[in-house]
């Protein structure tokens, strides 16, 4: 182990460009001195090291090129650009601004020189940048060519790469060669195959400004030496998060929930179904966390209509008979209403009180409901993020259920175990219908117990999926009309337009209609997330009714909703969403004993994942399967939700990439917190901090 002296950490207000909004930007990402700027690391690079021809120029490249300006002129049309023509020796290219100032159209005049950078787009007029980066060049001053190849950053709003890189660039300066200590002890690791570098300084340096005689496929690929080993470094670190965070909470007291078999006997055998093995294992594993003086925290993991609900009613049951309140949070509205539905039906002849507590509820009933929750008339509190709002109060707050745990923020998810008022620990379950892959457990989810239920109830038939283009609209129509003629009921979810909800909203409302014009037969229910509750609530206890044959809908029936009667699943758009939240969609339909269908209607033309991602829905039912692609495809912080602690904040590690070095991970950190907590500490500050935020959750 190398023995620097740690430095003083120098402030960002050191550094030139960094004013108070930035630096509020930076802290939010983890970045608190010169140092950490280091440590934010490269997602990719740009070879700017050359100056290409016009005339050599193929469409989709990333280039730096000269030219001479011939022309500019403002065009106004559906949207009103700066069209600037330039031309070099060998022929000529169209620079387009959307977005420009008067002193950008006054530095585009006739003869000027500009060093443009940009990706080039080929069309009918010829090759075209649209808002490159770029400079002017003085006659007879020319611009040297870059020396190093370009960094790209992970950015948030309001930096962009240029500032990036002068922070960067400021950071080296302040910082002015000093000792980088390396905790790692490389050598030790196998898969590294050999020993790195201990000047880590020098291997920042040039992480950040590779030259331009690196293997650019190897760093590109972030399979250089030395990413790999700050990526063992960063997976070490992100672990030993998470085990600290384990630590601390088996340290703190928590009731012990003693198991009453009678009550649970008597609630299970009220149910029209039994318990599969897999539910009864996992209830199993659940009663002996409750049954310990410390806190339970356990991952429940089961595919879409597995059955994860039942399993935690009926430990809810437990703590209900030790006196003890139990809240279910929910992603949405509808689904915290569902679950209000479901838990009344099961525990009404038990005299279990439920009650349902969301923002959009009147004031005056709002109060009440409070009230009754503080005093303690209600026992299980189901709600969305409501229940964490400083005017909630709870009067014995055992466990906390948290559904679809990867859409709540860690934030979130403390603010809720805080609500206890004396000095125990709140159990905690938390539950996924995306299952989890293998690397991200053993990094992101050290900290909790791990429970699967890997049966799904008998009497399910496996979703047969097809895909279709859009422009066989006709033929989807006829079929939603033959399901409905059959008695059967269906949906047809529109799925987000630009990220915006309001053409989200408008886009199924269009859809509604046209359908209701196409299918005056059919009745047709239309659900988004702006309608109030009490219209949402109304409009799926008609559907689960029956009294609706054809739902339209945004996503917001994801997650939760339960229609046995739901043979077929209509997705506009498929291309649009991840494999995982296409898995939950069709998990809507397929929930009783009848065949289902789901149907991809894609736009065309389709991107190559569009396309991928529709064939290997076509491919599998798994939803082991599907997240492991979801994984591989659009990685951990979409898998997991980008609120999910670190989960958005890698800075060189890549857990598909990296993933033979997972193995090491777990040793070497599990070595490492015993050995030597003090650089299990370094290792966290260093990559992971923020998990002093998490470190109570």
């Amino acid at each position: 182990m190398q023995n620097y002296a740690q430095p003083k950490p120098i402030p960002l207000s050191k550094i030139k460009g960094i004013g108070p909004a930035i630096k509020e930007k930076l802290n939010a990402l983890g970045i608190v001195s010169a140092i950490d700027l280091l440590f934010h690391l490269p997602l990719r690079y740009q070879d700017r090291t050359r100056v290409q021809a016009i005339g050599s120029l193929q469409s989709g490249q990333s280039v730096v090129i000269e030219g001479e300006v011939s022309a500019s002129t403002i065009i106004f049309g559906k949207r009103r650009s700066l069209v600037c023509k330039i031309k070099d020796q060998t022929g000529g290219l169209t620079l387009r601004f959307f977005h420009f100032s008067a002193a950008q159209k006054k530095q585009m005049v006739k003869g000027q020189m500009l060093r443009c950078f940009g990706e080039v787009n080929l069309n009918r007029t010829g090759p075209e940048m649209i808002h490159p980066e770029y400079q002017q060049i003085n006659h007879g001053d020319p611009l040297p060519n870059a020396t190093h190849l370009t960094a790209v950053y992970p950015t948030v709003d309001g930096i962009s790469q240029t500032r990036w890189r002068n922070y960067i660039e400021g950071a080296f300066l302040a910082t002015n060669n000093v000792s980088v200590e390396t905790l790692i002890e490389s050598h030790k690791i196998t898969q590294l195959k050999q020993h790195l570098t201990t000047d880590l300084y020098g291997s920042l340096k040039l992480l950040h400004y590779p030259p331009a005689t690196i293997d650019l496929k190897l760093i590109s690929t972030g399979m250089h030496p030395l990413q790999r080993q700050l990526a063992f470094e960063e997976l070490v670190a992100q672990r030993l998060s998470h085990l600290l965070l384990r630590r601390a909470s088996v340290t703190s007291p928590a009731i012990a929930i003693k198991s009453n078999p009678d009550i649970e006997k008597k609630f299970l055998a009220s149910l029209p179904f039994i318990l599969t093995k897999a539910q009864q294992r996992v209830l199993q594993q659940i009663k002996i966390d409750i049954a310990k003086p410390q806190p339970m925290m356990r991952l429940l993991q089961g595919d879409v209509g597995s059955g994860k609900t039942i399993v935690a009613a009926t430990a809810a049951l437990q703590f209900i008979n030790q006196q003890q309140q139990v809240v279910i949070m929910a992603p949405t509205e509808i689904l915290a209403e569902q679950h209000l539905e479901t838990f009344t039906q099961w525990f009404d002849n038990l005299n279990i009180t439920t009650g349902l507590l969301i923002s959009k509820i009147p004031a005056a009933e709002k109060r009440r409901r409070l009230q009754a929750i503080e005093n303690g008339e209600i026992q299980i509190v189901i709600g969305t993020h409501a229940l964490i709002q400083d005017q909630v109060n709870y009067q014995n707050l055992g466990l906390i259920v948290i559904d679809e745990q990867h859409r709540f923020g860690v934030d979130q998810r403390r603010k809720l175990k805080n609500k206890r008022i004396d000095h125990f620990s709140v159990h905690q379950l938390v539950m996924t219908a995306t299952p989890i892959p293998r690397t991200l457990a053993m990094t992101f989810y050290a900290d909790l117990d791990y429970s699967v239920i890997d049966e799904l109830p008998p009497g399910r038939s496996p979703v047969e999926t097809v895909a279709l283009s859009n422009d066989r609209r006709s033929e989807i129509v006829a079929r939603v009309n033959h399901a409905c003629q059959q008695g059967r009921q269906v949906f047809w979810v529109c799925t987000l337009i630009e990220e915006s909800e309001q053409l989200d909203c408008q886009a199924a409302e269009t859809t509604a209609n046209e359908l209701a014009m196409l299918l005056p037969n059919i009745t047709i229910g239309l659900i988004h997330g702006r309608l109030k509750p009490a219209q949402k609530q109304t409009i799926m206890q008609h559907f689960s009714a029956g009294n609706i044959q054809l739902l339209v809908s945004t996503t917001v029936v994801e997650v939760g909703v339960n229609i046995p009667n739901a043979s077929l699943m209509i997705i506009e758009n498929p291309e649009r969403l991840g494999l995982s939240q296409l898995h939950q969609l069709r998990g809507r339909v397929g929930r009783g004993e009848i065949q289902s269908h789901c149907v991809l209607m894609y736009q065309k033309p389709l991107s190559k994942n569009g396309k991928q991602r529709i064939e290997i829905m076509r491919a599998t039912n798994d939803g082991f399967v599907l997240a492991q692609k979801d994984l591989e495809m659009r990685g951990p912080g979409q898998v997991l939700g980008t609120r999910q602690s670190g989960a958005s904040l890698f800075k060189m590690a890549d857990l598909e990439r990296d993933g033979d070095l997972i193995a090491e991970v777990v040793s070497y950190s599990d070595t490492i917190i015993e050995q030597n907590p003090a650089v299990a500490d370094k290792l966290i500050q260093r990559w992971c901090p923020l998990a002093s935020n998490y470190i109570d959750v």
